[in-house]
Order: structure tokens, then sequence, then C-alpha cells
């Protein structure tokens, strides 16, 4: 069992079967036999068990502030949606304020949440974390490629070849939901007597059903989000834009003016098309890349200028006069 393992030992069966080194003397290493990789490692050319020892790369990053924005964006739009259906129940400055400030415990909680699944990540105490490269979409799923030598056994080479970045997931969105459950009852309860008894703590509900929702979506779908997205965030901040401003009857520059929620609104999806496109640019070539953002008011600016050709009445008006 001394020597390379070229040489002396057969490859492993399956994409992610690899052999342990037990022991290192010099430059020679012992092998174990073929098997699971321990956490925080994976199989490298030859299917030996190596550790993790690089760092996540610009893409990881932004997939994980992907993932990290999923459930504050839901906060928020719950928040909103329920702090506005008794707009008219109570003083509207009270029900500003009071949502405004559950918009900000969302974002000091998840905040907090982040900061602390970096620090309890590999190295502990450290916000860097260390990482395996993600090399193809099954290094998400190797949980189906477990070799059956003999069709009847199967050799179970389940591990995470892409360390951490589906754990991790997990671990942010359990600190979420501990964070809120500590703090957001004890505020809303403070802040929100406009609100009925039964109305005040239904963002808080909305969460326990997203959260498991988001956890279920992180786990059998986390190798596809990986790699879409970027075109998830574009797509979806574009519908949603479109919506939102088709609701509120915005026609004109002037009516986005108006009031500072709909700025707030159309900024934050501003922000969202720009991380979609750094995204998928991943920034490479600045001189190339940078232009794009050039972009980011264009569907704006484009719903502005055509809502007046759009508008239903002329359309009906027109149609009636035959035009």
């Amino acid at each position: 069992m001394v020597g390379s393992a070229v040489a002396i030992h057969p490859a492993c069966l399956g994409l992610y079967c690899g052999r342990t080194v037990l022991a290192v003397n010099g430059s020679v290493e012992t092998y174990g036999d073929c098997g699971v990789c321990p956490r925080g490692q994976r199989t490298d050319e030859n299917k030996i068990c190596r550790e993790c020892v690089g760092s996540p790369d610009r893409y990881d990053w932004l997939y994980l502030g992907f993932m990290a924005m999923l459930p504050l964006v839901l906060h928020w739009f719950f928040i909103e949606w329920y702090s506005g259906k008794k707009r008219l129940a109570s003083p509207s400055f009270k029900k500003s304020s009071s949502a405004l400030l559950q918009h900000i415990t969302a974002l000091f909680e998840c905040s907090i949440a982040a900061i602390v699944t970096l620090l309890v990540s590999d190295p502990v105490g450290s916000l860097h974390i260390r990482s395996c490269k993600v090399k193809k979409l099954s290094d998400w799923y190797t949980m189906l490629y477990n070799p059956s030598p003999d069709y009847i056994t199967t050799v179970h080479c389940t591990h995470e070849a892409v360390y951490p970045l589906y754990t991790i997931v997990f671990i942010y969105y359990a600190f979420c939901l501990v964070l809120m459950m500590l703090l957001r009852p004890l505020l809303v309860k403070k802040i929100a007597c406009g609100l009925g008894k039964s109305d005040r703590f239904k963002s808080i509900y909305a969460a326990l059903y997203f959260f498991p929702v988001l956890t279920v979506l992180q786990a059998v779908g986390g190798g596809l989000l990986y790699y879409a997205f970027p075109y998830i965030i574009l797509v979806l901040s574009l519908v949603t834009l479109a919506v939102y401003m088709s609701a509120s009857e915005v026609e004109s520059f002037k009516d986005l003016l108006v009031r500072k929620k709909r700025l707030v609104v159309l900024v934050s999806h501003w922000l969202l098309h720009a991380y979609g496109i750094i995204s998928i640019s991943k920034l490479d070539k600045l001189e190339q890349d940078l232009p794009l953002l050039a972009l980011v008011p264009a569907p704006a600016l484009f719903y502005v200028l055509t809502a007046k050709y759009t508008e239903p009445s002329r359309i009906l008006s027109e149609g009636g006069n035959g035009h």
C-alpha cells in the first residue's frame, strides 16, 4: 500500500470515490481503500482525496451573495405586503415607520447571520473560507454517481465535492431563522401597534414557510442555481419592475419622482440588474465588461418612454374610432 496511486493502486470506480491519505513519509504516501472522501476534501485526477485549500473565486462569492439575498428580499416583500394591507387602519406615519424598522431589522438579521456563518466555517474565526473548485454540474450531485461494481452492492461515495458552497447555505438559513425568532417578535410586538393581533406577526409566519422552501430549493437545485442565478436575477428583476411600474401607474418620469418609495424600488431593481450583469460577465475583462453596466437603466427608460403608447384606454379608444 506504499507508493503512488497510479503505479500501485487500481483507479477507484465512480466519479467521486477516492483513497484517503493515511500517512505521509517524505515523498511517499500511504493510501486507504476506495471510499468516500472526508468532509473538506475531494478527489484529484488520480482519485486521491485531497484537502480543499483554495478560496472561492468571484463567481462563487456572487452565488453565495445571491443565496444570501433570497431570504432578505422575501422578508422585505412580506413585510411590505402585510404592512400595506392595513394602511387605512392606522396613521400612515406610524405604519411607514413600523415597516421601515422591520426592514432594517431584517437586514440586520441577515447581515449578522452571514458574518456568523463565515466565522464558524473553516478556518473558524476568520471571514475567509477555504473551498474546492467547482468543475462541473455533477459536482453538486455526487449522490447520483455512487458506483455499483456488481450491480448489486453500491459503493457510497457521496460527499461535498463543492465544499463548502452546498452546506454553507443551509448554515446561513439556520442562523437567519434563529435570529429572526429571537429579535423580530419582540420588535413587532412593540412597534406594530396599529395592526391587529393576527396581522402583526404575519410577515414572521411567512418566513416560517419560505425558509423550508428555500432549504429544499438549495438541496435539490443548488447546482442548477449555481449556473443559472445570473439569468434568474435579470429575468425576475425585469418582470417585477414592469409589474410594479404598471401597478403603480407610472407613465412618466414625473410619476417616478412623486413618491420616494418608487425611487427606492427603482434603485433596488437597478442594483439587481447590475448584480446580474456582473455575475454573467464576472468582470474578467474590465474594459469590456464595465460598459455593460450602462444598460442598467435601459429597461426602466424603455418602459417610461413607451408606456403612453400601450395605455389600455388609448388602445380601446383608437380601436373604437377605427384606427
